[in-house]
């Protein structure tokens, strides 16, 4: 089973391309005969993990793929790692803005993701789809979902597998913003590339994807 997850819209978006993206892709691997689910998350400190926690119990998934948004950014970002800070510019969409707080109290300082990240950034420029390895994932609701994940993950309560993409703004969100963007059909196609790299338990491949800064 692969569960993926995406957001709902925030910051006065009235759409969020991580949940359409995640619907699409799957869609897609449901096509292909992938036992598969979508769940999208509230853009909300605290419930956003509780619904995820309670999707990972249910489905017992095998990979887990939580995909958000990072609008300005001009490809598919792979995040590398969740640390535990949450620290909002904007309020969430319950009104929450946690300042300096720990994702959770007393939890590590950070996780790193467990997806292939090498192999699924080489899948996805072989597919000619832009993306990059990320090394950070904010301290927004992204980064707080990403962490909760991996933290059930290191408990024992779900997959083996898990991690968190970021998408930029789509297309449509593109060109109100001036900004960077991509088509949701793309975001989607990568999600998928991602999900089947994934889904094959190889060792991840040692090459360069590092940031100067």
């Amino acid at each position: 089973m692969i569960l993926l997850t995406g957001f709902e819209p925030f910051g006065g978006e009235t759409v969020n391309p991580s949940w359409e993206a995640a619907q699409q892709a799957a869609a897609i691997l449901a096509d292909e005969g992938e036992a598969v689910i979508a769940v999208r998350l509230p853009c909300v400190f605290g419930a956003s993990i509780d619904v995820l926690a309670d999707a990972v119990r249910a489905h017992q998934p095998q990979l887990v793929l939580c995909v958000g948004q990072a609008g300005g950014r001009s490809e598919v970002s792979l995040e590398r790692i969740a640390i535990n800070v949450d620290d909002a510019r904007i309020p969430d969409n319950a009104g929450n803005q946690p300042v300096d707080d720990a994702v959770r109290a007393g939890g590590p300082a950070a996780y790193f993701s467990t997806l292939p990240l090498k192999r699924s950034l080489q899948a996805l420029v072989e597919a000619r789809l832009p993306a990059a390895v990320s090394q950070t994932a904010g301290t927004y609701v992204c980064n707080h979902v990403f962490y909760g994940l991996m933290d059930l993950l290191a408990h024992g309560d779900g997959a083996p597998r898990g991690g968190f993409i970021h998408v930029p703004f789509s297309t449509e969100q593109a060109q109100a913003h001036g900004a960077s963007g991509m088509p949701i059909g793309e975001m989607a196609r990568a999600l998928v590339v991602i999900a089947r790299t994934s889904a094959d338990a190889g060792a991840d491949l040692r090459i360069a994807a590092g940031a100067e800064h």
